[in-house]
């Protein structure tokens, strides 16, 4: 059953009439906790019992998380872990920390919630670290190019130790956010209409001298002009209609995004290029985090942990048997019913853009960008110590056989 099956029977009022009675974040968490088909009758039982759970005491610490994009209607597609952290951490606080749960781009967007996080409107915050990368310019030590050979390595990293003195502590101590945790895929150009008819790409120079939207990340620009894809940036509104008319040939993000950002009805080919991070991420204000109580602080991070390890099986699942980014294309997924070709291309193509633009190959592009980035880092090589833990697992191996780890515990 497709996730448009599973949520098509309830409209968008009915969603806001519950959101109305129940409140907004009893509504979603209670949605998000459906796996099969819901009814408005169901969702309605199950947002009542999730308020009266929620309020059965007074929260110490009401914390309010902006979540760029999410909604009930594509929290099943990309599992990136915001309403299972939420639910979590509620629970796990016996309410002492209540979650005010603020989707669908209502308080903040892909580039806003960093910012407002920065500037106190929000305290966590759920977008990409490539879109938040602007307001917190660090972020982009995940996006040399061909730096993960896999989404296997990318949990490899998150869970590892030394990911807390390579990324976390940086990203604190410069711009004041704490890395809780992330979705893990592998960016690719997913081509628009005007590709519909042509072949499935399988060589790399077919994509040369295409025109393509790019997000925030300053250094997936520069991946993208190494291996000739004119980079442009075009604002989220005009991106759909830009690869409907054939404006633009394609557009940088990963899978799952094009399946629940409802991209996948002007996606005609996904081509699955892996040329660097697409890691939909949850951070919170490091300053409302350090004023926690010490036990809730744990809590915190118990939860992340928590959402960390559900995130690496489900989106894993959910990649498959949701989005249809698999070969074979299973039927009935967001891929298959919207003619959505998966391009994957041999190791030999990969290979090739590897050396056309990574920093392993082509040092010369990233030394401004590598030099400032180990400067905010105090001094050690970002990218070699990276590339060197993503590596520490075989290239094969499978993403949900990551071994969890708690990396804030060394």
């Amino acid at each position: 059953m497709s996730i448009a099956n599973k949520l098509g029977g309830i409209s968008r009022r009915d969603l806001f009439k519950l959101a109305g009675q129940y409140g907004m974040s009893s509504t979603l968490l209670a949605a998000g906790s459906f796996g099969g088909a819901m009814s408005i009758a169901n969702l309605a039982r199950a947002a009542e019992s999730t308020y009266e759970r929620r309020f059965a005491k007074e929260a110490k610490h009401t914390l309010k998380f902006g979540a760029a994009g999410f909604n009930a209607r594509n929290l099943l597609i990309e599992r990136a872990g915001a309403l299972e952290f939420a639910r979590d951490l509620e629970s796990r606080t016996d309410g002492e920390i209540r979650i005010e749960f603020i989707g669908d781009n209502a308080i903040c967007g892909q580039t806003s919630c960093v910012e407002k996080t920065q500037q106190g409107i929000v305290d966590i915050y759920a977008a990409s670290t490539q879109n938040s990368a602007g307001g917190a310019p660090y972020l982009n030590v995940l996006d040399y190019a061909y730096m993960f050979p896999s989404r296997a390595a990318q949990y490899h990293f998150l869970y590892h130790p030394e990911s807390q003195r390579i990324l976390r502590d940086p990203l604190e101590a410069n711009h004041g956010l704490k890395f809780l945790f992330s979705h893990c895929e592998l960016r690719g150009i997913q081509m628009g209409l005007a590709w519909e008819d042509k072949p499935t790409v399988t060589k790399l120079e077919e994509l040369f001298g295409t025109k393509n939207r790019v997000t925030g990340t300053q250094l997936g620009r520069i991946a993208m002009q190494a291996l000739n894809l004119n980079p442009v940036p075009v604002a989220w509104e005009e991106t759909l209609d830009g690869l409907k008319q054939g404006l633009i040939d394609g557009a940088e993000t990963w899978a799952s995004a094009v399946a629940y950002a409802n991209m996948a009805p002007v996606v005609s080919q996904s081509v699955d290029l892996k040329f660097f991070c697409g890691t939909e991420h949850t951070s919170m204000s490091a300053s409302v985090f350090n004023g926690l109580e010490d036990y809730l602080q744990d809590a915190v991070m118990e939860s992340a942990y928590w959402a960390q390890t559900h995130v690496q099986a489900a989106n894993e699942a959910a990649l498959v048997k949701t989005v249809g980014h698999s070969d074979p294309q299973l039927p009935g997924t967001i891929f298959a019913e919207n003619n959505v070709r998966n391009a994957f291309l041999a190791d030999d193509q990969i290979k090739m853009a590897e050396e056309m633009c990574s920093p392993e190959f082509q040092p010369q592009l990233w030394e401004e960008w590598r030099e400032r980035l180990n400067g905010w880092a105090g001094g050690i090589d970002t990218y070699q110590e990276i590339y060197n833990i993503a590596r520490e697992i075989p290239v094969d191996m499978k993403p949900e056989n990551v071994e969890p780890r708690r990396w804030w515990k060394g």
